[in-house]
């Protein structure tokens, strides 16, 4: 039951592009839909968990947790939307490469020979993925590259937070994760619409709030299925469950074409996922996980 509560959590995540294109196709941009289906969620937490308000003033880090998981959040949602969806969710798992290098820089963890060689592995999968005829370097050329390879750097330090705050009650990093999409996504939403960059929100078009209810209740019970069994198995299983996104998101996305599988996509795909995978196998010097929780999503 907890191999198959993270398969859903997987699941979600890696479908969840298709609503957010089917709310756009009404007019809604990916931004507004985040910045509305998290303040809808923080709030109602909020009101469940009034209590847990105090926690903030003792822990300022969650300020910046909040911060991360929102950035994460407002990338993946925008990318994914507007690129192709591999090609972004590959970018997105990036996870050794910015792992060990913020772990040396804010944990002051060495990186080791094994841990190098997942960069280096990483580094060759995304360099396949990025060169095609048209790019003469191996370097993001988009909009949705860019924000697909920000969004999983800005979740590499989602998860190097938790693992400072591991010792503060999970229901109040939730609290700071979820406000923290609602705080940036509205603020990026804003600001967006006030310069031109995105179209002004149609409200009184009631095709995409079906569509917006579903994907925050899928949110929701993905969550609850991430907490489950996150809980209930070891980092390193979890990590690797949680890799099923990429099947999910490929699946999905070629399926229903919003996104492309050739040769070099599957090489380079591969080394990712490959160096993803052992990150999450490999094992400190002390015998506990190196990188435990650096594919757990603690947030929707």
């Amino acid at each position: 039951m907890a191999a198959l509560a993270l398969v859903f959590n997987a699941f979600v995540w890696g479908v969840s592009w298709f609503p957010f294109r089917q709310i756009e196709a009404h007019g809604l941009h990916p931004v507004w839909t985040t910045f509305l289906v998290y303040a809808a969620i923080a709030m109602v937490i909020a009101l469940l968990r009034r209590s847990m308000w105090h926690v903030f003033a003792r822990q300022p880090a969650l300020g910046l947790l909040a911060l991360a998981a929102g950035l994460t959040n407002v990338g993946f949602n925008w990318a994914v939307t507007q690129g192709d969806v591999v090609r972004v969710v590959l970018l997105f798992y990036l996870m050794p490469l910015w792992s060990v290098l913020l772990a040396w820089v804010l944990l002051g963890e060495r990186p080791t020979p094994s841990a190098l060689a997942r960069v280096a592995l990483a580094l060759a999968g995304v360099a396949v993925v990025l060169k095609t005829p048209q790019v003469q370097w191996p370097v993001p050329s988009s909009l949705p590259d860019w924000l697909g390879v920000g969004a999983g750097f800005c979740f590499a330090v989602t998860n190097i937070l938790l693992r400072r705050l591991r010792h503060v009650p999970g229901e109040s990093r939730a609290l700071a994760m979820f406000g923290g999409c609602a705080l940036v996504a509205g603020a990026t939403a804003i600001a967006g619409t006030a310069l031109g960059a995105m179209p002004t929100p149609p409200w009184t078009e009631s095709g995409w709030w079906g569509w917006a209810a579903v994907l925050g209740a899928g949110f929701v019970f993905a969550n609850i299925c991430l907490q489950y069994g996150a809980a209930r198995l070891a980092g390193s299983v979890t990590a690797v469950i949680m890799l099923s996104e990429v099947l999910f998101a490929s699946v999905s996305s070629v399926a229903l074409g919003a996104g492309a599988m050739s040769a070099r996509i599957w090489t380079g795909g591969a080394l990712i996922v490959l160096a993803a995978a052992w990150s999450a196998f490999a094992r400190s010097p002390g015998g506990e996980d190196d990188r435990r929780p650096e594919l757990q999503k603690e947030m929707p």
